[in-house]
């Protein structure tokens, strides 16, 4: 027969604590594992943002190959295809409404219509990354091309020379190059090793229209 004193030795060996700490006043260092439940909306606001920026930030300088597939999202490339569509509509076209609504609807088109197309045809090859991953690399990697508009936009405020149309075009190859070299980058150990160029050929069409657009915009 136990006495006493073994009894509360062994109640303390069982026993277990049922609260839950405070996530918000400790320290962390992974910005996908913070409990949300009890957040407030802007905190959550806040915080998806500062995740887009790190990954924009990856693709400026795209160093850590997998940065974008460990958890992927679609606010990125959802953000850059509305600043391009809203950037590129035109306005000088009288036969179109005068919103630009065609135009806007026709780069959402192109830009996750092309994404899809080389999304499949990268899993056909043997791709060994999910579908949702592929687009959120591929979304992301257009920001290089958003900054070429900007500065092509800018230029469009000037008085328009041939030196100034070659700048344009300088601005749009530079941004096409980038974000050639970034999704590249983050891809290439995703594909068989005697497949890569059948999957970076349509990834170059896809950004080389997205990169025409820029450049042929003299809206």
């Amino acid at each position: 027969m136990l006495d006493d004193s073994e009894y509360v030795i062994n109640t303390k060996d069982i026993e277990g604590e049922m609260t839950i700490k405070n996530m918000r006043n400790e320290p962390h260092n992974n910005d996908f594992s913070i409990n949300t439940l009890d957040e407030p909306v802007k905190d959550t606001i806040l915080r998806d943002l500062k995740i887009v920026g790190k990954k924009f930030h990856h693709v400026i300088n795209p160093k850590e190959k997998k940065s974008l597939l460990k958890e992927w999202d679609l606010w990125g490339p959802l953000l850059l295809c509305t600043f391009l569509a809203m950037i590129l509509q035109g306005h000088s076209d009288k036969e179109v409404s005068n919103d630009g609504g065609p135009e806007f609807a026709e780069v959402f088109v192109i830009v996750w219509n092309g994404s899809i197309v080389v999304t499949l045809n990268s899993k056909l090859l043997g791709g060994n990354i999910s579908f949702f991953q592929n687009i959120c690399v591929l979304g992301y990697c257009l920001l290089p091309i958003s900054i070429a508009l900007i500065f092509c936009k800018i230029i469009l405020l000037f008085e328009q020379t041939i030196y100034l149309f070659i700048l344009r075009v300088l601005c749009g190859v530079i941004g096409f190059l980038w974000a050639i070299y970034a999704s590249t980058t983050f891809l290439s150990e995703s594909h068989p090793v005697k497949r890569k160029a059948l999957a970076v050929y349509p990834m170059f069409l896809f950004y080389l229209i997205m990169s025409w657009l820029v450049i042929s915009h003299t809206g």
